[in-house]
């Protein structure tokens, strides 16, 4: 794949993260008045109509019984924790400190794939992940700072999304899209909606609008993603999800009167470095015969905003994307 290709994934991937990052600035402005639950049922069902009309629209014919029902529904559960448990953390904690803990979840992945996808993690993978992991604690510093639940929430979702992306990539290849997205909504809003009566605060039409919003840029920015990597390597555009720090400090300071010391810093520096050297270190040939990380393709996935390559799956069925050249199908594919 040729240098413009690699650079046109690269500023999606980008702008695909400023979405996101933007997304989770009104996901926090919203917690201030509103219970996360009521945050991810309200989005859920005004993005809900979107995702019915793509799952509709889907011509294969098939059943809505899973193959794997206790994976597809241990994938739903880790879903519906990830989306309560990141909204909880955005709106309790500065939003440079959650973004560094959450960018856990690719190291998680790596060790997960071992007993699940039968991976084989060698020494270098096994440092980095050991790295990264003293990066979240440098973040996190216990017996320094008061630790919050809203620390232990981050740390929820980025280990029960990690668990929801290495089912996707032990299951998928036999598990109808459609089954994979429609079980996560469905217990979202049967989990959200329980929950609803004990915690739902009266809205405004300017909330109802803002939490429009979230469920608006959730998609956007999942469709930009599919793009970015349909474009670029994944090598190339995975490390983009990492920019969403820069945008962290920019939105906490500008708008929530956050500030970030030296430490959170370099705990998000160790974090993301680690979290880089697995990217490259899966995008080198003979490395390793999986690559959980790389195809993972995929920031904290929630029931809000689906995951991007099951998306990406259920479109390319519907002919909505070109088919790509052979010489591009081959530069996109993650060596090794």
């Amino acid at each position: 794949m040729d240098a413009r290709n690699n650079l046109k994934g690269a500023l999606l991937g980008l702008l695909a993260m400023a979405i996101y990052a933007t997304h989770d600035a009104v996901v926090k402005s919203l917690g201030g008045h509103f219970s996360a639950f009521q945050i991810v049922f309200v989005a859920a069902l005004l993005g809900f109509p979107l995702i019915s009309f793509i799952m509709l629209n889907e011509k294969k014919a098939g059943h809505l019984r899973p193959v794997y029902p206790f994976w597809v529904i241990l994938r739903s559960a880790c879903t519906i924790i990830t989306g309560v448990s990141a909204f909880y953390a955005f709106t309790t904690l500065p939003l440079a400190q959650v973004y560094p803990i959450l960018f856990a979840s690719p190291l998680l992945v790596t060790v997960l794939s071992i007993p699940i996808l039968g991976e084989t993690v060698r020494f270098r993978r096994w440092m980095a992940v050991i790295v990264g992991l003293i990066g979240v604690v440098i973040v996190v510093r216990p017996g320094q700072a008061d630790l919050a639940l809203g620390h232990a929430a981050a740390m929820l979702a980025a280990f029960c999304n990690a668990m929801a992306s290495v089912i996707v990539r032990k299951i998928g290849a036999e598990e109808r899209s459609i089954v994979l997205l429609l079980y996560p909504m469905m217990g979202n809003f049967l989990v959200m909606g329980i929950a609803l009566p004990f915690v739902y605060v009266p809205m405004e039409l300017s909330d109802l609008g803002l939490m429009g919003i979230i469920a608006l840029f959730g998609l956007i920015a999942s469709f930009i993603t599919i793009l970015a990597y349909r474009a670029g390597e994944a090598v190339i555009v995975a490390p983009m999800q990492y920019s969403q720090i820069v945008w962290a400090v920019i939105f906490g300071y500008a708008f929530f009167d956050e500030s970030v010391d030296t430490i959170t810093l370099v705990g998000a520096a160790v974090v993301i470095g680690s979290g880089m050297y697995i990217v490259f270190r899966e995008g080198t040939a003979g490395t390793s015969e999986n690559t959980p990380v790389l195809q993972t393709r995929q920031r904290v996935e929630t029931a809000i905003a689906p995951r991007s390559s099951l998306l990406y799956r259920m479109l390319k069925r519907e002919n909505f994307f070109p088919p790509m050249t052979e010489r591009a199908a081959r530069g996109r594919r993650p060596k090794g």
